[in-house]
């Protein structure tokens, strides 16, 4: 079965093209910045959002119109939904993906018929990479929607519920492996806490570095070289995550000795659930060293939680690949649009609009982030309002010159500080804007 009858492939057509589904901005041959966008980007697609999601919410069941699925979500169902999945990346012109072991294949009565089913889904998976050249970005297990995992799975107060989870990463592991994947991500669903009568914080926490250590000894074990990423997120489903933002990411990966094997892998959602922009989640994970791959999409700051929506705001993918650029771009990771269509737009084709629409504003985000650097005026600003630190006693300071006996002898001859300088804000809110419109 074909998913997309009357879809064909998505082309580029420049800026004059008024065809909805035709790239504007996205020409994935185009350099810039000594790489062309497709190098750049290493856009991906999420399996659970594109293939799984139904539409339905707290208030109503499923709406999505999916004529590929059958009547019942067995192997066979599994496998066809996968040749749709592939035929979808292919006229999209995405060359990656991501998924969730639970996305792919059905649970079955046992750990064992569990394994089965995956395995014979990715026996297709890999056929379908074979004919197509499209890859794994990363690969996931899902910890968080089976009953067993209600109190977490790394950090379970119940042990069999730990030995399961290390089964189904091991089990995980082996399938990125399989299917050549460049890395491996590690969101705890459930990693986290309700209320602290009844947790033990520093246990669980020793517990989910245990966990993430016996993954990256099993990784070596079998040879998978792929990055390990891990996903801030500051709640829910659970009311305090342990994977808050990038800053406590980077602390107990740190803590744990896990910092020489694992990076970040921020989502701009999960930034603004924690109170923060996501060029500042990107921003703080790339100055230290943990920049890893990047899950696309945006929230509604009306609503309030993770509606995961795809990005359609050219200021806020501007300042994404201004941090990009700044740290090297992404590679081995990529941009995964972790977005889902809205419940009200239940045709397959809305799918194609989401996608496109996405890539496109990245691609502009991408064009006016480059002309920003090439001109240099923003850089200047920040170098000029910096620039007592780069002669004098700023530059003695950074080189170890002083301590706080030798500082007050300076001021004390000094008498007083230099006058500060206006940040001129509104003015590089200004600057930026010549090259957005």
């Amino acid at each position: 079965m074909t998913g997309f009858p009357d879809v064909s492939k998505i082309k580029y057509e420049g800026p004059d093209s008024t065809h909805p589904l035709a790239f504007r901005h996205y020409d994935e041959n185009e350099v810039v910045e000594g790489k062309t966008m497709k190098e750049q980007f290493r856009f991906s697609v999420a399996y659970w959002h594109t293939m799984r999601g139904t539409g339905a919410d707290p208030f109503g069941p499923a709406t999505m119109l999916r004529p590929w699925e059958g009547p019942e979500d067995n192997v066979e169902n599994a496998c066809n939904r996968v040749r749709v999945f592939f035929e979808f990346c292919e006229k999209l012109g995405v060359y990656f993906f991501c998924f969730h072991d639970r996305d792919v294949a059905p649970e079955g009565d046992s750990l064992t018929q569990t394994n089965q089913n995956l395995d014979a889904v990715v026996k297709v998976i890999k056929e379908e990479q074979d004919r197509t050249g499209i890859k794994l970005l990363w690969g996931t297990a899902n910890l968080f929607s089976n009953p067993r995992y209600m109190h977490g799975a790394a950090t379970s107060c119940n042990a069999d519920a730990f030995a399961f989870a290390a089964a189904q990463v091991k089990k995980a592991l082996e399938v990125a492996l399989e299917l050549g994947g460049d890395g491996y991500t590690f969101w705890g669903g459930r990693e986290g806490y309700q209320t602290l009568w009844n947790t033990d914080m520093k246990r669980e926490l020793d517990h989910l570095a245990r966990f993430m250590h016996m993954a990256v000894d099993y990784a070596k074990q079998i040879g998978f070289t792929g990055q390990f990423y891990f996903e801030p997120k500051p709640k829910e489903p659970t009311k305090h995550q342990y994977d808050f933002d990038a800053a406590n990411c980077i602390n107990f990966l740190r803590a744990y000795g896990l910092e020489d094997h694992v990076k970040l892998n921020i989502e701009t959602n999960h930034a603004t659930l924690a109170g923060h922009s996501v060029e500042h989640e990107l921003e703080y994970a790339g100055m230290q060293g943990f920049l890893g791959s990047v899950d696309a999409n945006t929230g509604d700051l009306l609503l309030g939680w993770d509606t995961d929506q795809f990005p359609t705001d050219v200021y806020m993918t501007t300042k994404i690949m201004l941090a990009f650029l700044k740290y090297g771009g992404l590679a081995p990771g990529g941009v995964n649009f972790d977005a889902k269509v809205r419940r009200e737009s239940f045709e397959p084709i809305d799918l194609f609009h989401a996608h496109v629409g996405g890539m496109d504003t990245f691609a502009k985000g991408l064009k006016i982030a480059a002309a920003i650097r090439a001109d240099g005026q923003l850089q200047k600003a920040l170098d000029d309002r910096y620039c007592s630190w780069a002669t004098g006693i700023g530059a003695e300071i950074d080189t170890g010159q002083h301590d706080f006996a030798s500082l007050e002898q300076y001021m004390l001859e000094k008498g007083d500080a230099e006058p500060n300088q206006s940040g001129r804000q509104e003015a590089l809110e200004n600057l930026v804007n010549r090259y957005v419109f």
